[in-house]
């Protein structure tokens, strides 16, 4: 239970528990930065017009490349995730 938890998912993306843990607390960071300029944006049409889109891409481009160095591991199957509807 604890492994599958803490220590499943990591693996299956080639990373450590604190690997994973710095990457995810990045990704939060970064789209909690987005959502305030997004919301700046709903306030004020003309501020922000791209970033929330920009940091997206930019977010899925750090996705996508570390999945492409963890491609010699893409043999281990991934376990579904309790919480959440997609991997970060």
């Amino acid at each position: 239970m604890l492994d599958r938890l803490f220590l499943a998912h990591p693996r299956s993306v080639d990373e450590g528990y604190f690997e994973h843990q710095r990457v995810a607390f990045s990704f939060a960071g970064t789209l909690f930065l987005a959502a305030a300029a997004c919301a700046l944006h709903g306030l004020f049409p003309a501020l922000c017009e791209k970033t929330g889109s920009n940091t997206v891409k930019r977010l899925y481009e750090r996705m996508v490349a570390n999945r492409r160095r963890a491609a010699p591991q893409a043999h281990v199957q991934q376990q579904s995730q309790p919480f959440c509807d997609y991997a970060i």
